[in-house]
């Protein structure tokens, strides 16, 4: 009788990468095999050109993106790219900015495993992953329905330029409100500390997001200013917007399930300062039609 494998080797995950790139698109392929012999195969499909070092990378990257989503703690790549396995291994300089991007975008993975390992194996043996890569750009890959498509619109890499910037809103009139509800701190004036617990009860708080009670819809959120000023002008003249009037845009506000204290009243001033809305308006005090003149035969008749 054999002996059982090490513990390490029951665990680990085997990843087949391979890219692809031709006049009629770009691809990827990747193969991913668990400990128990159970196989994902993936084929991506590229909206825009690619070269064969950066199909190769995309492949690597999108391999070690669903094994990370898939918890994978101990994994080993193979790759028949021997600019990717040198750079990643650290044999090779990185000498385009492109690379430079990708190499660091796959250290930023590699913290997510315990051991990750990329291995240059022949053509040859990695059959299976360079199919699944020509598949992607093939024109039947829509028919095939047993393996896994996805499209990329861009580079991953591109994705890593494009940073969220968080613009820290300073106190509003929701502060008062959250810091009783959350904190039980009242105002320092009695007079607005009392005002304050009696309104609080049509407001509350859940997840960190301040709520206003309604009668007739459910919880209200309450909006900051300047989520406030974006809301009102994405349905006044957003994609689905009409440029409504005043009263019409703060009711449609309160169906969509957002408050402010001043929502009738920006509402308002919003229409009125929109440029469309009034050289479109209709202009009450001009008559429904051309007046008509009447002559009288003589005076007063």
């Amino acid at each position: 009788m054999g002996e059982n494998p090490p513990e390490s080797e029951r665990e680990t995950w085997r990843l087949s990468v391979d890219g692809s790139s031709c006049l009629t698109g770009s691809g990827a392929g990747v193969l991913l095999v668990s400990p128990s012999g159970w196989t994902l195969e993936y084929a991506l499909r590229f909206g825009f050109k690619a070269t064969n070092n950066e199909a190769e990378w995309e492949a690597l990257i999108a391999g070690l993106t669903i094994a990370r989503h898939l918890e994978v703690q101990r994994i080993e790549v193979s790759s028949d790219s021997q600019l990717v396995v040198g750079l990643t291994s650290g044999e090779y300089e990185p000498r385009e900015d492109s690379m430079v991007k990708y190499l660091s975008h796959f250290q930023s993975l590699k913290l997510a495993f315990e051991i990750l390992s990329v291995t240059k194996i022949p053509r040859a043996e990695n059959a299976r992953a360079d199919q699944l890569s020509k598949l992607a750009t093939a024109g039947e890959l829509e028919k095939n329905q047993t393996v896994m498509i996805h499209y990329l619109d861009r580079p991953t890499i591109s994705e890593a330029d494009v940073m969220d910037v968080d613009i820290p809103q300073g106190p509003n009139w929701m502060t008062p409100f959250i810091y009783w509800l959350r904190d039980e701190i009242l105002p320092e004036d009695p007079a607005e500390a009392r005002k304050l617990v009696y309104r609080a009860n049509r407001f509350q708080l859940r997840g960190g997001i301040l709520y206003k009670r309604s009668f007739s819809f459910p919880s209200l959120r309450c909006l900051a200013p300047q989520e406030a000023e974006y809301a009102l002008r994405e349905v006044h003249e957003g994609v689905c917007g009409n440029h409504t009037g005043g009263r019409t845009l703060s009711h449609k506000l309160v169906r969509q399930g957002y408050y402010w204290p001043t929502l009738h009243q920006e509402a308002v001033d919003l229409v009125r300062r929109c440029d469309k809305c009034q050289r479109n308006a209709n202009i009450s005090r001009r008559p429904s039609q051309p007046l008509t003149s009447i002559t009288a035969p003589w005076p007063f008749a």
